[in-house]
């Protein structure tokens, strides 16, 4: 049971990401409303030019990594630092939809955990 639960939501989190990612080319879906402060700190990534796509992109991979079974723990570190500042900026500038971030965050270090075994070698000759 908790194996199916598992993967509808890294299904559910990696279509998530990749619409979100498509959305940034297409906007096909409305952006909801921010607060001031929230919209200024949108307006300056939109300036940069070069950051939301940046960001599209990673979605787009990332999210389509996480719904495959083999590569999913990739698409998950490459998901994470987005996810974090999903959260943050909705903890710190846009309080309103920091449930969902949290969600999005949850199952982002959820899909990291089930594949800890993966980043095994990573950290088998660090020296404490």
């Amino acid at each position: 049971m908790k194996n199916k639960i598992f993967i509808g939501a890294r299904i559910l989190f990696g279509l998530m990401m990749a619409n979100s990612g498509l959305n940034k080319f297409l906007n096909y879906m409305p952006i909801p409303e921010m607060t001031a402060s929230a919209e200024a700190l949108m307006g300056a990534l939109i300036e940069s030019i070069y950051i939301f796509p940046l960001v599209a992109i990673v979605e787009l991979l990332a999210g389509g990594l996480i719904i495959t079974k083999k590569y999913n723990a990739l698409g998950a570190i490459l998901m994470m630092p987005i996810t974090i500042n999903i959260f943050l900026i909705h903890t710190v500038l846009n309080p309103a939809g920091i449930i969902l971030s949290l969600v999005l965050l949850l199952i982002n270090i959820w899909i990291l955990l089930e594949n800890k075994s993966k980043f095994r070698a990573l950290f088998e000759n660090v020296k404490q």
